[in-house]
């Protein structure tokens, strides 16, 4: 088994998402975590100083927002799929709807449809209120067999 399969493994039979984190470095790098609540993927993503892409405003990058949505929609894959292996994503549409502050982004995932070889999932991130968006996206992805 690889260590992929082995953090897939444990994410799911104990809900404990570490080992997935660590399998993935650019989610590492990106500060971009996971837990299990009321039996969804909560992602979530660590403000660090070197997330922002607007210095002047004080802004989070927009490709740090799409990161984290696309990680969080994998994550909700994984969490209930029926594969270990890690989804492919087809395409992902993101919605920046405002700034992002300098701290933290939570994001929550959604299937739109969850068929055997294809996956629709729609994903929200905000900051203090998840009323109020940051970002949305609608992703695909081709879901692989082991």
């Amino acid at each position: 088994m690889t260590k992929m399969r082995d953090a897939v493994d444990e994410l799911r039979s104990t809900g404990d998402c570490t080992a997935l984190q660590k399998a993935i470095p650019y989610a590492r790098f990106m500060g971009i975590t996971a837990k299990i609540v009321d039996d969804d993927v909560l992602g979530t993503m660590r403000y660090s100083e070197h997330l922002i892409g607007n210095a002047l405003a004080q802004k989070l990058h927009g490709g740090t927002l799409g990161a984290l949505l696309e990680s969080t929609a994998i994550f909700k894959l994984l969490w209930h799929g029926e594969t270990n292996a890690v989804p492919k994503t087809i395409n992902i549409t993101v919605e920046y709807l405002r700034g992002a502050d300098p701290e933290d982004v939570l994001a929550r995932a959604e299937f739109t449809r969850h068929g055997r070889r294809v996956a629709n999932v729609r994903v929200f991130a905000w900051q203090r209120d998840p009323a109020r968006p940051v970002a949305v996206a609608s992703a695909h992805f081709l879901l692989v067999p082991d």
